[in-house]
């Protein structure tokens, strides 16, 4: 079985320069925890997470103590720098060192590589281009429907 055969076609992606905002836009309405980002060519260049996104709001440990040390004086803290950091873009936050397969790869290699690298979501390129992702769901779907 290949990964053409049960990857996502339509992966939630953004493209650099887009801002933070828009990333948390994307995470939230497309409910998968991880956007594929593409240059302004339409070429795969890596991948940001929710993880990313809400570490970068963080506050630090300083911060918070410094600004009270309570769980509300951190969540204040929480929402003030999301404000802050809202309009900036996301490109300080791409991981572009990701693993990548491709369409005509087996599956199983893609699966050993996900549960190795602890990967959530694959992204599937062909010649540069994004043209899906592998979820671990939808390796799930595929020992479901295919065995």
């Amino acid at each position: 079985m290949l990964v053409s055969d049960v990857m996502s076609a339509f992966p939630a992606y953004i493209r650099l320069g887009a801002t933070i905002r828009r990333a948390a836009e994307l995470v939230s309405v497309s409910e998968v925890g991880q956007l594929m980002v593409l240059d302004h060519d339409g070429r795969f260049v890596g991948s940001v997470g929710e993880e990313e996104l809400v570490r970068a709001m963080l506050p630090s440990f300083d911060e918070v103590a410094g600004g009270g040390g309570s769980l509300d004086d951190a969540f204040r803290l929480f929402l003030e720098k999301g404000r802050a950091l809202a309009e900036r873009i996301v490109d300080p936050l791409v991981a572009r060192d990701t693993a990548t397969v491709r369409p005509g790869d087996e599956l199983a290699r893609a699966a050993v590589v996900m549960v190795d690298r602890e990967i959530r979501r694959l992204p599937v390129v062909d010649g540069g281009k994004l043209v899906g992702t592998l979820s671990r769901a939808d390796l799930c779907r595929a020992v479901i429907y295919h065995s």
